[in-house]
């Protein structure tokens, strides 16, 4: 269940991302990639549990970055995170 609630925050991401949300090509290729990252973690996730944090740590990061100059993808950054720590990754 909060797989399949990461994977719906994760296209609403992607969504957010595709509907031309102004940001540097810089901000867009980070995000591309942290999302892509989340989705290799997810499919591993289910062949073998990992502990390492750093992925959590980059989604924080962004929500940092984003925080103030587009809080709506801040938000659902926020709610990947939750959802990742959630599922223990």
């Amino acid at each position: 269940m909060a797989a399949q609630a990461l994977q719906l925050q994760l296209q609403e991401l992607r969504d957010q991302l595709d509907q031309g949300t102004p940001l540097s090509e810089e901000e867009r290729a980070s995000l591309h990639a942290l999302a892509q990252e989340i989705e290799i973690r997810l499919a591993s996730e289910r062949t073998q549990p990992q502990t390492e944090d750093s992925l959590v740590d980059g989604v924080h990061l962004a929500v940092e970055r984003f925080e103030v100059s587009h809080p709506n993808m801040a938000i659902t950054l926020r709610n990947i995170m939750q959802s990742l720590a959630s599922m223990g990754i």
